[in-house]
C-alpha cells in the first residue's frame, strides 16, 4: 500500500513567501534610494498648502474662428505664458492646460497677486523692430570712453577665426559667446540666446542670424566685418531720450529685465524702446514697430537637407505684413552693423535679432543658422503666436497666504494621523496579534505612497494639495478593508471546523477575488473622476488611484506572504487566545469525541428482559 504524500503544498507562492517579501523590500529600498539621490525628500506642495496665487485664464476665439481653440494653439500659449512667469523670478511656478479652453497658472510662495495678474493676464505682444544700437547688458562703467579690455580682443580674434576657418551662416538660434564682460561693438553678433555647453567649451561665438528669401543661397558677404574695420559708435544717431534709457538699463538682474520688458511692452508702436535679450547679456535700442506680430500668418521649424543648412525657421506674412516686411528689410540691408538687424520682440523682450543683407519680398522669409530642433521650434512657436486668433480673460484668481497654507497642511496631517491611530486601535482590539500583519502592511503602504508622491513631483510636476491628502486618508480605509476581508474569510473557515493552517490557505482564493474586484472598481472610479474633473479634484482622484494600486501590491507581496509564514507558527495553529484566531472566541463548539471512537464489545450472553 502506497504511503500518503506529506508536505503537499498548494499552488501559488505559498511555498515561496520569502521571495515575495524580498521583492517588496528591494522595491522599497530602490525607490527610497532614488528619492534621496534625486535631492527631493519632500513632496512638492500645491498652492493651497504652500501659499501663492492661482490664475485661471479662459481662451476666447475671434468671431468666425472658433476652431482656433485647439491643442496646438493652447500649448503655444502655455509656452508664452511660461516665459512671463519665469520673468517674475519665482521658483516652482506651474503653467498647464486644464480642459480644452483653460490655462491654469500656479505661482507659489506668496507672489504678489497684482504683479502676477499683470504678467500673465494680458495678451502677448509680438513685433518686429529695427535695431538702432546694441550694448552690454550691465550698466556702463564710470569711464564710458575706455576701450574694451582683453575680452573684446578675444572677441575680435574669434571673429577673425570664424572668417578664416568657416563660412558665416545667415541666421542662428541666437547663441552667444560665453564672455559676458565684453562690450559688443556694432558688428558684434548678438542674438539674446543663452550659451550652450558646447559653445562654452569651444569658446566660439555663433554668427549673427540673418533673414533671407526662401530657397536663396547664402553669400559670404553676410559674414561679420573685419575686426580691424572701424565701426560707428553704438549711440550714433539714436534719440537722446532712448540713449538715456539704454544707459540706465541694467539687464544683468531679473528685476531690471522684468521692468524693461514691461516698459517696452506697454510702449506705443510708434515709440522707440530699450530692451534686454533673454540671457541679460545684451541690451538693445530699438526703433518703432515696423511689422506687428499680427501680420504673421504662419511660422514653422523645418530641417533643410537639400542645402545642408540644418534646422531653419520659415515665416509667412499677410498682404499688409509682406509689404511692410519688404520695405523694412530693404532699408535695413543698406545699413551697417548693427543697424542691418531687426529684433523679434515678444512682450518687450528680444528673442532673436537676425541681420538682413537684401530686400525680402514675396510675403515669406526664412531664418537659418546654427539652430537645433528645440531652438528652432521655440522660435517658430513664438512667431506663430502672433498669428493666433486667441485672447484670454481671467475666469478665476485665488491667492492663499503661506501661513494659511501651512495651517491647512498641518490640519490635513493631523486628520490623517488621527484616522491611522483609530484604525490601528481597532485592529489590535479586534484581531489581537494578527493585527501586526495589518499594521506592517499599512506602514509599508504609507512609505511607498510618500516616496512615490515625492518622486512624481520633479518627474511629472505632481503637487500635493489638500484634496490629495484627503485621497490618501481615504486610502487608509481601502487598504485596511483588504486586510479585513482576508482575516474574516480565515475566521469563517475556522468556524466551519477547519484547522488554522487549512483555513489560511482555503480563505485566500475567495478573499483574493473580493480584493481584486473591490480595488479594480476603485481604480476605475478614480480614472473616470480624473478625466471628467478639473482643478484640485484631479489631485484627489490621482492619489486615490495611486494608493489603491499600491494596496494591490502590498496585499499580494507583503500581507499574503506574512500570513503564510504565520500559518506555520504554533502560536497561531494552536489557537492561542491572543492570536486572534481562538476557536472559543470565534464561537466554535468543540467536537464531543476527539480521535477514533472505541468499538463496544458484544455481550457474551444475551440478557433477559
Amino acid at each position: 500500500m502506497a504511503a500518503p504524500k506529506k508536505g503537499r503544498r498548494s499552488p501559488g507562492n505559498q511555498g515561496r513567501p520569502w521571495r515575495s517579501l524580498a521583492l517588496i523590500l528591494v522595491a522599497m529600498v530602490a525607490l527610497t534610494g532614488g528619492m534621496f539621490l534625486s535631492g527631493h525628500t519632500t513632496p512638492r506642495l500645491g498652492i493651497d498648502l504652500a501659499g501663492g496665487t492661482s490664475i485661471t485664464l479662459t481662451a476666447k476665439a475671434q468671431p468666425g474662428k472658433e476652431e482656433a481653440i485647439n491643442e496646438t494653439n493652447m500649448n503655444t500659449a502655455v509656452s508664452i505664458i511660461e516665459r512671463r512667469v519665469n520673468g517674475l523670478g519665482v521658483a516652482e511656478a506651474e503653467v498647464r492646460t486644464q480642459g480644452a479652453e483653460n490655462i491654469v497658472i500656479n505661482i507659489p510662495r506668496g507672489t504678489d497677486e497684482k504683479q502676477a495678474r499683470e504678467q500673465v493676464g494680458t495678451t502677448a505682444q509680438l513685433a518686429f523692430r529695427p535695431v538702432l544700437t546694441v550694448a552690454s547688458g550691465a550698466p556702463p562703467q564710470p569711464d564710458p570712453s575706455a576701450s574694451p579690455s582683453g575680452a573684446a580682443g578675444d572677441k575680435d580674434e574669434k571673429a577673425e577665426d570664424t572668417e578664416k576657418g568657416e563660412k558665416a551662416e545667415e541666421a542662428t538660434d541666437g547663441e552667444k559667446s560665453g564672455d559676458s564682460s565684453a562690450t559688443p561693438s556694432p558688428e558684434a553678433s548678438t542674438q539674446g540666446r543663452a550659451v550652450t555647453e558646447d559653445l562654452l567649451a569651444d569658446g566660439s561665438q555663433s554668427p549673427t542670424p540673418s533673414a533671407s528669401a526662401p530657397g536663396e543661397e547664402k553669400a559670404d558677404e553676410s559674414a561679420a566685418p573685419e575686426p580691424s574695420q572701424p565701426a560707428p559708435a553704438p549711440d550714433a544717431g539714436i534719440p537722446a531720450d532712448l540713449q538715456k534709457k539704454l544707459d540706465a538699463l541694467d539687464c544683468a538682474t531679473d528685476e531690471g529685465r522684468s521692468e524693461a520688458s514691461r516698459a517696452a511692452a506697454q510702449a506705443e508702436n510708434s515709440e522707440s524702446v530699450a530692451s534686454c535679450d533673454e540671457s541679460g547679456l545684451y541690451k538693445y535700442g530699438l526703433g518703432p514697430v515696423a511689422v506687428p506680430g499680427t501680420d504673421v500668418t504662419d511660422a514653422a521649424a523645418l530641417f533643410d537637407d537639400q542645402r545642408a543648412q540644418g534646422w531653419i525657421v520659415t515665416m509667412e506674412f499677410d498682404s499688409d505684413g509682406a509689404e511692410k516686411f519688404a520695405d523694412i528689410t530693404e532699408e535695413l540691408s543698406t545699413q551697417a552693423e548693427p543697424r542691418n538687424q531687426f529684433a523679434i520682440v515678444l512682450d518687450g523682450e528680444v528673442v532673436s535679432a537676425p541681420r538682413v543683407s537684401e530686400r525680402l519680398g514675396g510675403g515669406s522669409a526664412e531664418i537659418s543658422g546654427s539652430f537645433n530642433q528645440q531652438s528652432a521650434e521655440e522660435l517658430a512657436n513664438i512667431l506663430s503666436y502672433g498669428a493666433l486668433p486667441l485672447s484670454f480673460e481671467e475666469s478665476n484668481v485665488t491667492t492663499i497666504s503661506p501661513t494659511l497654507g501651512s495651517e491647512q497642511l498641518k490640519a490635513g496631517l493631523i486628520a490623517g494621523a488621527i484616522g491611522l491611530v483609530l484604525v490601528v486601535v481597532y485592529l489590535v482590539f479586534y484581531y489581537r496579534v494578527l493585527a501586526l500583519v495589518a499594521i506592517s502592511s499599512l506602514v509599508a503602504a504609507a512609505i511607498l505612497t510618500y516616496v512615490v508622491m515625492t518622486l512624481l513631483g520633479p518627474a511629472i510636476g505632481f503637487a500635493l494639495s489638500l484634496p490629495a491628502i484627503c485621497g490618501a486618508i481615504v486610502a487608509i480605509g481601502i487598504t485596511t478593508d483588504s486586510f479585513i476581508v482576508y482575516f474574516e474569510r480565515i475566521r469563517d473557515e475556522i468556524r466551519e471546523g477547519r484547522s488554522v493552517r487549512a483555513a489560511f490557505e482555503r480563505a485566500w482564493p475567495s478573499a483574493r477575488r473580493t480584493i481584486l474586484v473591490s480595488d479594480v472598481v476603485s481604480i476605475i472610479a478614480a480614472i473616470v473622476l480624473f478625466i471628467v474633473s478639473i482643478g484640485s479634484v484631479q489631485g484627489f482622484a490621482f492619489v486615490l488611484g495611486l494608493t489603491t494600486a499600491l494596496d494591490l501590491a502590498i496585499v499580494f507581496l507583503l500581507t499574503k506572504p506574512m500570513m503564510t509564514i504565520m500559518a506555520g507558527r504554533k502560536f497561531f495553529t494552536s489557537g492561542h487566545p491572543w492570536s486572534g484566531l481562538d476557536p472559543k472566541r470565534l464561537g466554535v463548539t468543540p467536537p464531543l469525541y476527539r480521535g477514533r471512537r472505541a468499538a463496544v464489545a458484544a455481550p457474551a450472553e444475551p440478557k433477559e428482559a
